[in-house]
């Protein structure tokens, strides 16, 4: 346990992989701020001090994960012409999945504060699934200008499959459900290798 007054490195991202680990081991229905700052071993007030309460700070780490997604996706177009396309789309798609995403979506949609915060911080430009879909548009076109995916894929409907069935999957996974991840890599091989 960090003692009083002593600075806390890196306290988003502490609290926010101590979040995720509470969601793994005892689902959404585990999370609280007790639970985060007892997992993260830190004081009981540290996120209260960050964030202006529990949505916020539910918010903000869906938010965190959705931006460090588009950031993968955004980097994909340096992989045009490298491995393969689906295991390159298939690592963006599977990002989505990484650290208890289902459980976390699953969190951010029973609490209608927090859903309303990402809503809106997706709506002023938050980087998302619209940026996510934005990217993989894009490197889909580059492949396929490369021949490596046929002239007749349709690179905006793959990005739209890739992430809409991402987001059902998030949507209705959770702790007990079955593994969404061999779902999304058998939809991701049917879009580019036909």
């Amino acid at each position: 346990m960090s003692p009083r007054g002593v600075a806390t490195p890196d306290v988003r991202e502490r609290l926010f992989a101590a979040a995720e680990r509470v969601v793994e081991r005892g689902g959404p229905g585990a999370l609280t701020s007790r639970s985060v700052t007892t997992e993260a071993g830190c004081a009981k007030g540290l996120l209260h001090a960050h964030f202006a309460g529990f949505d916020e700070f539910v918010a903000e780490l869906c938010l965190d994960r959705f931006a460090r997604t588009a950031a993968k996706a955004q980097a994909l177009s340096r992989l045009a012409g490298q491995g393969t396309v689906a295991r390159n789309l298939d690592a963006v798609a599977l990002a989505l999945f990484d650290s208890g995403g289902p459980a976390i979506a699953g969190v951010a949609m029973t609490r209608p504060a927090a859903a309303l915060r990402i809503r809106k911080a997706l709506e002023g430009g938050a980087p998302g699934f619209a940026a996510i879909q934005e990217a993989i548009t894009g490197y889909v076109e580059e492949e396929r200008e490369l021949g490596r995916v046929a002239e007749t894929v349709d690179p905006h409907t793959v990005a739209l499959a890739v992430v809409g069935t991402a987001h059902h999957l998030l949507m209705t996974s959770w702790p007990g459900t079955p593994d969404p991840r061999p779902a999304m890599t058998r939809l991701v091989a049917a879009l580019v290798e036909g």
